[in-house]
């Protein structure tokens, strides 16, 4: 529900598979979207702006200017200044005062310069702002009548909504073409809402980013072969057209990055939808014992391949080196060695009384945890490992992603590299997954009572630390020199957002820790 998606209608369809239809207005648009006006420098344009606000404020008709950035916004100010006409500035520096400045701008006589305009969550009405208005009135009386309130200020805002509706409505002045038109669209679109009459208007230069992408230094040359003098504008509907197209060329452009990264973070969605599906499939089930006797048998599956490889020679087996890791990895001892010598066994069969073996050891283990606690055991154990080996792996592809693009210059294709490294990967994840779980849960064990006291004892001790590391800490503070304005030394290390030291009750950052 937006009136400024149909420029992104290809994005929509092709990312998100959602249809863009265009629902009529309400009432008819009477607002007037005048040609754009190019001049061949950023100096002409911002005089040809200030002059066009003098004529727009000397009949008191509230104008809106658009900016593209702060810095940018502020020259404007300094200009609108320096001819004594009175604005607002909206933008990321005035965040607090937001809402009020836009609920202001469709005052009679209203200037007000915004960066990026949008919703921002507040209408521009025609009069200025009701409710807010209403609002403001209370607060400046408390004590006063809210219905007498109301219908003073609801009468006042009728007559200067009448008298700014005679002045022409609002007029929404842009000092630049955005790479987008959704936005261009959406500054236009604050002007003439709800068939309230209005008008916007595009002030360019060669000058702008946008115009020197396409080639400015040529339009130029061709500018002063005309004799174009220092002032004037070009103003034509067909300047607006091939402007538009440009922007879509550009819009374009920015999609087809947007469209590669989204490939990117396709792999990682494949991978997160498998994780997290068996993430709740444990958080979900009540028994997770075959899913712990799985991992264990796949472990000892690829302890097997390792130290007892398939189709090889019983003195070429390492069965010191299976024996010593199937104590660190699974934690419990076998005779491997001794089941080698036998006459006749092949790897197998050794396998198979591996599983049985390890299989013997968790049921006994269960016995002496209880079946309630070691169930709760294994699926504390199995959430914190997959959580764990996740983080990390997503640690890594991103420190892939950062670098596979040098792939290029090899002649590979940076994505398909991806997807084979991040899924050799992802099968590691996986393998070191059931390494974990099978390790943790084989080494486990019940405390004794002399470990639990040990460990009481410890948390005690260091509870008692904490305690006088406070005390220690409130003596400090108390002793703390008074607060000097010239003596850095004396006003603490306060955070931005903490209260001044000096005490004036206002932030750090709006008081003495001003940059």
């Amino acid at each position: 529900m937006t009136g400024t998606a149909l420029t992104e209608a290809d994005e929509f369809d092709e990312i998100y598979g959602l249809g863009v239809v265009e629902i009529p207005t309400n009432q008819t648009v009477r607002r007037i979207d005048d040609d754009d006006q190019v001049y061949r420098s950023a100096k002409e344009k911002y005089t040809a702006v200030v002059e066009a606000i003098k004529v727009a404020h000397a009949k008191q008709q509230p104008v809106l200017v658009g900016t593209t950035s702060i810095e940018k916004s502020e020259l404007l100010s300094d200009l609108l200044t320096n001819s004594n006409i009175k604005h607002n500035v909206l933008n990321a520096r005035q965040h607090e005062r937001e809402a009020q400045i836009v609920a202001d701008a469709g005052k009679l006589g209203a200037v007000t310069i915004a960066t990026n305009m949008a919703g921002r969550g507040t209408d521009i009405k025609l009069g200025g702002n009701l409710e807010v208005t209403i609002v403001d009135a209370m607060t400046a009386d408390p004590e006063a009548n809210l219905d007498k309130i109301t219908r003073g200020v609801e009468a006042e805002h009728k007559v200067g909504e009448r008298a700014v509706k005679n002045a022409g409505g609002l007029f929404v002045l842009a000092t630049e073409r955005h790479e987008s038109r959704r936005i261009d669209n959406q500054l236009r679109g604050r002007s003439g809402r709800q068939g309230d009459p209005g008008r916007s208007s595009f002030f360019l230069s060669l000058d702008d980013d946008l115009m020197r992408i396409f080639g400015s230094e040529r339009l130029e040359k061709v500018l002063n072969s005309l004799g174009m003098k220092e002032g004037e504008a070009i103003v034509h509907p067909w300047v607006n057209k091939s402007l538009e197209r440009a922007q879509a060329k550009v819009e374009g452009r920015n999609f087809d990055i947007r469209k590669q990264l989204l490939k990117f973070d396709d792999v990682m969605n494949d991978q997160r939808k498998v994780i997290f599906g068996q993430r709740r499939e444990i958080m979900e089930a009540e028994d997770l014992a075959e899913i712990t006797q799985d991992m264990r048998h796949q472990v000892i599956d690829d302890l097997m391949a390792q130290f007892m490889p398939s189709k090889s020679y019983a003195d070429q087996w390492d069965t010191e080196g299976l024996q010593a890791a199937v104590v660190e990895q699974l934690g419990f001892e076998v005779p491997v060695s001794d089941w080698a010598a036998e006459e006749g066994v092949d790897d197998e069969e050794i396998c198979i009384k591996l599983e049985n073996a390890s299989d013997a050891f968790m049921a006994k283990k269960a016995v002496d945890f209880g079946s309630d606690n070691m169930r709760t055991i294994e699926k504390q154990v199995l959430l914190e490992a997959i959580d764990g080996k996740w983080r990390e792996h997503l640690l890594t592809l991103e420190h892939l992603r950062s670098v596979v693009g040098f792939r290029g210059y090899a002649q590979r294709d940076p994505l398909n590299e991806y997807k084979s490294e991040a899924f050799q990967l992802f099968q590691s994840l996986l393998d070191s997954l059931r390494q974990r779980v099978s390790q943790v849960l084989g080494h486990a064990r019940m405390r004794t009572n002399e470990e639990q006291k040990a460990i009481m004892d410890e948390m005690m001790l260091q509870k008692g630390a904490l305690q006088r590391q406070a005390k220690t800490a409130g003596g400090a503070q108390g002793a703390r020199p008074v607060f000097n304005e010239s003596d850095v030394t004396t006003w603490g290390n306060p955070g931005r957002n903490d209260k001044c030291p000096c005490g004036s009750g206002k932030k750090f950052k709006h008081c003495h820790g001003k940059l």
